[in-house]
């Protein structure tokens, strides 16, 4: 098998911070083991939410990095309102009722003058510059990952005007996800964007989605080869002493507005005030962005002295948070549209040796592949009885130090895997 080189165009890289750098930072990390030479394009100066200099240490050596300025427009909603600005940047959407009026118009002018998102005008001047690029580096296909999904848009520029080998890469849906409900779209924005993504999905020589309900959704939409690769775990040297003393429940990542399970701060509120011992015992650990929503009804049902906000986190250290806590929470938006959504944190929680207490909409894929994997526990909105029946059983499995997880079939889902995966796409485009 000839050798192929791959130019990876992503958003995406480190120094940035979050889930959305962990893929293709682990995908270039292995391809060179499957007969592959990565080469890596993202911008000079982004406006990205979240900062971890620490991922610029787990960059390959030897591997070429082209860098090209853009302008986003976040800079200049900064001078309105720089908190609104970054919150709207993270995906902290408050919900409509209770948005300012700079944010609501914000919102407006973000979705529908800056189609498909805010790095729009990075595709113009990218595509300039890649067509050399890419004919001086002989590079045999390029990788476009979204969102943002101005970068297939890239993809699809180079498509047309060179004739290269494309691969279109969706970490999440487009027309379907779900802060496009809270974009304030008008008819005529909502059109573009299905036009944009038909266009793109109907041109890409492969299509690579994280979730098998993307797959069915956009097998709806287009003729064009998809595989399913999810996101996954890598090996790592983090080691802890011990876990947590107390009954922690930690939640790592981005609490959003419309992720907040009021039914979980209700059971957790009825154990505390119906167990002393509990009460004693329990703690609440979130670490990432919370929204100003989640901390209100967390205190609304008088959690607040159990609550412990840790704000975003080092990797290596939030990979410890997993290790020492007694369980891991998992929450997903009760939504049609999330069904799909596998936030990239599930596969390290799956290495954790950590049960999930998870809760989201019923037949999902991480349900699919939590209960798979025999990693924890699975619970809809409306499933309070059974919550707070596990919950309880959880808490005595820590009071007799009898806490285990017994995962099955992870192998599957280890970076190395799912690079493997991806190197056979390559080859065959």
């Amino acid at each position: 098998m000839s050798s192929k080189k791959v130019l990876v165009i992503t958003y995406y890289w480190p120094p940035a911070g979050g889930p959305g750098v962990q893929r293709w930072l682990k995908f270039v990390k292995y391809l060179v083991d499957f007969n592959a030479t990565p080469f890596v394009f993202c911008p000079e100066n982004p406006s990205y939410p979240i900062v971890d200099e620490t991922l610029v240490n787990e960059i390959p050596e030897g591997i070429e990095i082209v860098k090209r300025p853009i302008k986003e427009p976040y800079r200049f909603a900064s001078a309105f309102s720089s908190k609104s600005t970054k919150n709207i940047s993270s995906g902290i959407i408050p919900k409509s009722k209770k948005q300012s009026l700079i944010e609501k118009l914000l919102l407006f002018i973000r979705g529908n003058f800056f189609i498909p998102d805010a790095r729009k005008n990075w595709i113009k001047p990218s595509v300039k510059f890649l067509s050399k690029f890419i004919s001086e580096n002989d590079i045999d296909s390029i990788i476009t990952s979204g969102p943002p999904h101005s970068l297939h848009l890239i993809g699809l520029a180079l498509k047309n005007t060179i004739g290269v080998k494309w691969i279109a890469d969706f970490r999440d849906p487009w027309t379907t996800i779900g802060y496009h409900k809270e974009m304030k779209l008008t008819s005529r924005a909502k059109k573009k964007h299905r036009t944009l993504e038909s266009r793109v999905l109907n041109n890409a020589d492969e299509i690579i989605v994280t979730s098998n309900n993307t797959k069915a959704e956009f097998s709806s939409k287009t003729k064009q080869p998809i595989t399913v690769i999810t996101n996954g775990y890598d090996s790592h040297n983090v080691t802890i002493d011990k876990k947590d003393e107390k009954f922690t429940f930690s939640h790592i990542g981005s609490l959003l507005s419309e992720r907040n399970p009021q039914v979980l701060w209700e059971v957790l509120s009825e154990i505390i005030s119906e167990s002393e011992d509990f009460a004693e015992n329990f703690q609440l650990n979130l670490i990432g962005v919370v929204s100003e929503e989640v901390i209100q009804s967390i205190r609304y049902h008088q959690l607040d002295k159990y609550m412990n906000i840790m704000g975003y986190v080092e990797h290596k250290e939030a990979l410890a948070y997993q290790m020492k806590s007694q369980v891991l929470l998992l929450i997903e938006i009760d939504s049609e549209d999330t069904k799909s959504i596998i936030p990239g944190k599930v596969f390290e929680y799956l290495i954790s040796e950590t049960p999930i207490l998870a809760i989201g909409p019923s037949d999902s894929d991480v349900e699919k592949i939590i209960k798979s994997t025999n990693t924890g526990f699975y619970f809809t909105y409306d499933d309070k009885d059974n919550l707070k029946t596990k919950i309880l059983s959880l808490f005595a499995d820590y009071k007799s130090q009898n806490i285990e997880v017994n995962a099955v079939g992870l192998e599957q889902y280890s970076r190395k895997s799912l690079t493997e995966k991806l190197s056979k796409i390559i080859h065959r485009v």
